[in-house]
């Protein structure tokens, strides 16, 4: 029997096509393998999940607090939950006598840095890759994958607290000394570069997409400064998602700077010890930090009391010095105004003030909140943890505890908190 030539051809297209699906499919394996697409596919199955998570179970407000009684004095005795301090609380620097305060040097109008080698942020890696740009201007030679492979082990793990920043530093760059304080000002800023000095803040951001339905698109984000220009008002930043050398004006800084307490993030060597402490004054003691940026926080919520960063920041600061009640009422007033959506991924002073306060049903309520945001949070999964143990549900507790640890390895408030329900 012959066959027509048409026939032929679609004989062959049929024995064709499943090679050639084959073909792509074995293509698109493998194409998956390289870092670069790798990494970008990765990132493309987390925004869907995260979307389908939104439609599955809505995101909506943070919920506002609950009717405050006076919960604090009949406090169930526990022990305190973990043994370190507060994340947003800087690690403390060696204890020296505060220099005598001098009279401040005029700053220039102007003042440039070099601008380090840029460093393009991996899929939830802003931290160690600003971190990467500020440590190479100090000639460290390492990238963003040496800082995260330590502190972020897990590529989904969404934020990286600058006490951890702080702790890479201090264990791997051993010849530099490196601090953190808050309440920081667009002068303080200055005062770093006229000097020589790069200086890094985190800052709120506004996100270019949406991850789910009715997604604020707010975020947390590390900036590294290293340039001023008092003419045109303008800091020059490396900013790891957006881009090289953008500028951004000093009232926009501030206004997104405010929403992390203003915390900044700075280096020296040993001969560079004097520039920073006539950078940082009577901030060169954490206490006396800490004391100014309240002052400061609660100076703002009497300017503006429907600013929820300021009522946020003073109850921050009022976490510092154990007030928990007073940071208990700060952060209601805060959340009575309404906070981004995520805003609990990167901050945790509520938990504490709620947790110490015995308010154990707003604890509850804003970690399960937080997780339903960021469901591997380990601090999220932790405080929960600690709001199961109090409710009675130790059984529940460990396996938060447990989840915590899975999304952190090696994380110890999480396995301090196992020990002891485990214990007790």
């Amino acid at each position: 029997m012959k066959y027509s030539s048409a026939y032929r051809a679609k004989k062959r297209w049929r024995i064709l096509v499943p090679i050639l699906v084959v073909l792509l499919v074995v293509a698109g394996l493998l194409a998956a393998q390289i870092p670069g697409i790798k990494s970008r596919l990765a990132w493309r199955v987390e925004i869907a999940e995260a979307y389908l998570r939104g439609i599955v179970n809505p995101v909506e407000s943070m919920p506002a607090p609950r009717g405050v009684q006076a919960a604090a004095d009949a406090a169930t005795p526990t022990p305190l939950p973990t043994e370190t301090p507060d994340p947003a609380t800087p690690t403390a620097t060696p204890e020296i006598s505060p220099t005598p305060t001098l009279t401040p040097t005029p700053l220039p109008a102007t003042a440039k840095l070099v601008s380090p080698t840029y460093e393009k942020q991996d899929m939830n890696n802003c931290g160690p890759a600003t971190l990467t740009m500020f440590l190479r201007m100090y000639g460290w030679e390492g990238d963003q994958y040496v800082i995260s492979d330590q502190i972020k082990p897990i590529p989904q793990d969404r934020n990286v607290n600058i006490d951890e920043l702080f702790a890479f530093t201090l264990q791997n760059v051993n010849w530099l000394t490196t601090g953190f304080r808050v309440g920081g000002t667009g002068e303080t800023l200055k005062a770093f570069i006229a000097a020589g000095l790069p200086v890094m803040i985190e800052e709120g951001f506004t996100m270019a997409e949406s991850y789910w339905p009715n997604d604020d698109r707010w975020s947390g984000h590390y900036l590294l400064i290293t340039a001023y220009d008092d003419s045109r008002q303008v800091f020059t930043t490396q900013d790891s998602f957006a881009g090289q050398d953008l500028v951004v004006s000093y009232a926009d800084l501030d206004k997104r700077w405010q929403i992390f307490n203003r915390v900044f993030f700075y280096a020296y060597k040993p001969e560079q010890e004097q520039a920073i402490r006539s950078i940082l004054g009577e901030n060169w003691d954490e206490a006396a930090n800490r004391r100014q940026a309240l002052e400061t926080a609660r100076q703002e919520t009497e300017k503006d009391p429907r600013n929820p960063f300021s009522w946020f920041n003073l109850g921050s600061n009022l976490v510092y010095f154990d007030r928990y009640a007073e940071a208990a009422q700060a952060y209601d007033e805060a959340r009575s105004r309404g906070l981004p959506q995520r805003m609990l991924r990167y901050q945790f002073g509520p938990f504490f003030a709620y947790f110490n306060t015995n308010r154990t049903e707003d604890l509850l309520e804003l970690t399960e909140y937080a997780l339903k945001i960021t469901p591997n949070s380990e601090e999220a999964l932790l405080w929960h943890g600690w709001a199961l143990y109090r409710s009675g549900d130790k059984l529940k507790a460990a396996e938060d505890f447990l989840a915590a640890l899975e999304a952190h390895p090696g994380y110890f408030d999480a396995q301090y908190a196992l020990d002891f329900v485990r214990s007790n």
